[in-house]
């Protein structure tokens, strides 16, 4: 059988990515044709139209999705969770230097934040800063960090871009900073032109990351796809994987970034800064069991700060957004959920 699956490049597709250029896909019997999109909303409306079957897809997106909140309303599922974590929040060398924390403690880095972006609210020159999507965790984490330094939200700029395309939108000086996954964070560091200023795993631990949605036209192929795609997730959570990993994902172009810089960020042995500063967090990307249940819990953290954020009407009741995340799938399908 062949499933057409989509993806946007970062390191947290791995499990697709090896489901597919791998054994895991073969063995289920299916062929997985990859497409990489150019954006989160390009891979949303290819989804919900049906020019593709299943999806490496952004949690609150996957919710928005079914629920008719963000594009064409799409008759999708979630059957298995693919990651935890993975993101940062990069700011340019000028911003940096502007800010000048006394350390890399999240909440005095949130502050030594906070004062410059008051400082340019201000002057009307708000500070501005990318995310990868509106219903995104990285939109979420972001208002998490303001939070943190006690910054109103409204203070800043959000501006949303493919996380692909953050680290030239940060050379070219549209934006001041961004928040994205890996390896995107990674590739501002090693191009001289960020800092990574605070890792999202530090701020909200855990954090529901990417899923693999299906669409409701795939009822025959859903089955084989979840067991592929978590028995590759499997494969990909075991540390002696990491140099394979990096090597698939970037043999094909399928991510267009350096080998080293990928295995570094599925470590969590990262550089923070163009002078080699370091940073061990080895919960920074999740791919391993617990990352995988499609849990309730996930669900109802996400709907929490999609209401905070003025994005879950109160006409939507909860449970609508719970029947999205299908459990019982990834039952059928022999895995333990």
């Amino acid at each position: 059988m062949r499933l057409h699956a989509g993806y946007v490049p970062l390191c947290d597709a791995a499990p697709l990515i090896v489901a597919a250029d791998m054994r895991f896909g073969r063995e289920e019997g299916l062929e997985i044709e990859l497409s990489a999109e150019p954006s989160w909303a390009t891979l949303r409306d290819r989804l919900a139209l049906g020019h593709l079957d299943a999806a490496h897809m952004l949690a609150p997106l996957a919710l928005a999705s079914a629920l008719g909140l963000s594009g064409p309303p799409s008759d999708l599922a979630v059957p298995l969770s693919m990651s935890l974590n993975g993101n940062a929040v990069t700011v340019g060398d000028g911003l940096w230097e502007a800010m000048a924390p006394e350390n890399d403690d999240p909440k005095t880095v949130a502050r030594a934040f906070a004062r410059v972006a008051e400082e340019r609210y201000r002057t009307g020159r708000p500070l501005t800063l990318g995310t990868v999507h509106p219903y995104s965790s990285h939109t979420y984490q972001i208002r998490r960090f303001c939070g943190l330094g006690s910054l109103d939200p409204e203070a800043i700029r959000l501006v949303a871009m493919p996380p692909q395309r953050s680290v030239e939108a940060l050379a070219r000086g549209i934006i001041d900073g961004f928040c994205a996954g890996a390896p995107w964070n990674s590739v501002a560091v090693a191009a001289g032109l960020g800092r990574i200023a605070v890792l999202c795993c530090e701020i909200a631990p855990d954090y529901p990351e990417k899923v693999l949605a299906v669409s409701a036209r795939i009822a025959d192929g859903a089955l084989p796809l979840v067991r592929a795609v978590a028995r590759a997730g499997q494969w990909c959570a075991d540390p002696a994987n990491r140099t394979e990993i990096a090597h698939v994902v970037t043999q094909r172009g399928r991510i267009e970034a350096d080998a080293a810089v990928i295995e570094r960020c599925l470590s969590g042995d990262l550089l923070v800064d163009d002078a080699g500063t370091r940073r061990s967090a080895p919960d920074y990307l999740r791919f391993d069991g617990h990352a995988q249940k499609p849990a309730a819990e996930s669900v109802a953290r996400i709907v929490a700060d999609m209401r905070a954020a003025g994005q879950f009407p109160t006409s939507i009741e909860p449970r609508a957004a719970a029947a999205v995340y299908r459990p019982d799938i990834l039952t059928m399908a022999g895995l333990r959920a």
